[in-house]
């Protein structure tokens, strides 16, 4: 549903930046660092607005290359603490004398070794 609604948003986008482009049909000055040209503004428009679309996909790829990465080496750290044995137990300790230990159900949990 989320994707929809940016595909539909850009969607929306993209057609008021082709009105606002058709509209400014007008030749303009544009500067290159040492180069300078007339295009028509309809050009520069459409031509800044793909260069800014082909940036923020740029970086939403690597972000999420990224964060692919991170996710496969976390579930690796991941399965190697489940596969490696620690010979330890999964115990409750009590935190009063042993007999308010069965008043006492919510006991905190904690590693003790296993002999």
């Amino acid at each position: 549903m989320k994707s929809q609604g940016l595909l539909i948003s850009g969607l929306i986008f993209a057609l008021i930046i082709a009105i606002f482009a058709v509209i400014n049909v007008d030749p303009v000055q544009v500067n290159f660092l040492f180069v300078q040209t007339s295009l028509p503004l309809i050009l520069v428009v459409l031509g800044s607005a793909l260069l800014a679309g082909l940036s923020v996909g740029l970086f939403g790829i690597i972000r999420s290359y990224r964060l692919q990465r991170q996710i496969k080496a976390l579930q690796r750290e991941l399965d190697g603490l489940k596969a490696e044995p620690h010979g330890y137990s999964l115990t409750t300790m009590p935190s009063r004398a042993s007999t308010d230990l069965a008043a006492d159900p919510a006991a905190e949990p904690v590693r003790q070794p296993v002999e």
